[in-house]
């Protein structure tokens, strides 16, 4: 069996993959159910203050993650793709109206195989522009804290 090509961007990302004891179609919607992500999108003490999707591509998404003491971090962006219950794809780089970003960080792709037993494996891959921007990524706890994210997610997905 040949061995694939490493990925040209494979120095730029960061991927969590999980098997989650959830239908896709249940992680699908707790994803794009904007009044539900305060349930599950952050780590806690961290928790959504605010979330607004138009879920469709070119569509704009405004997240915004709030701190234990009151610190808002808002999060805006752009939906690349979205292929119901199997994919989304959203990026940083723009705004609403394709409006560029003061610095694009990260274009995330979420990716929700039926495994046709009731469980998904869950791939969430996060590229970056640089380096430089994967390895803050990595600083900051993406492992550990889309870990959390994703067991969260799949908590909250069960209630769907």
């Amino acid at each position: 069996m040949d061995t694939p090509a490493p990925s040209p961007v494979a120095d730029r990302e960061l991927v969590l993959t999980r098997v989650l004891d959830v239908p896709a179609d249940k992680l699908f919607k707790c994803w794009t159910t904007p009044e539900r992500m305060h349930e599950w999108f952050c780590p806690k003490p961290w928790t959504v203050s605010h979330a607004e999707m138009d879920i469709r591509p070119g569509g704009a998404s405004l997240i915004v993650m709030q701190g234990p003491n009151g610190e808002e971090v808002p999060n805006p962006g752009l939906f690349l793709e979205v292929v119901p219950n199997k994919r989304l794809v959203f990026t940083d780089a723009f705004a609403s109206d394709w409006v560029p970003a003061g610095k694009p960080f990260m274009v995330a792709t979420i990716e929700f195989d039926d495994l046709g037993d009731g469980t998904t494996r869950y791939t969430a891959t996060a590229r970056h522009w640089t380096v430089e921007d994967r390895q803050t990524h990595e600083q900051m706890g993406f492992h550990e804290g889309w870990g959390i994210v994703a067991d969260q997610l799949a908590e909250v997905a069960k209630t769907f």
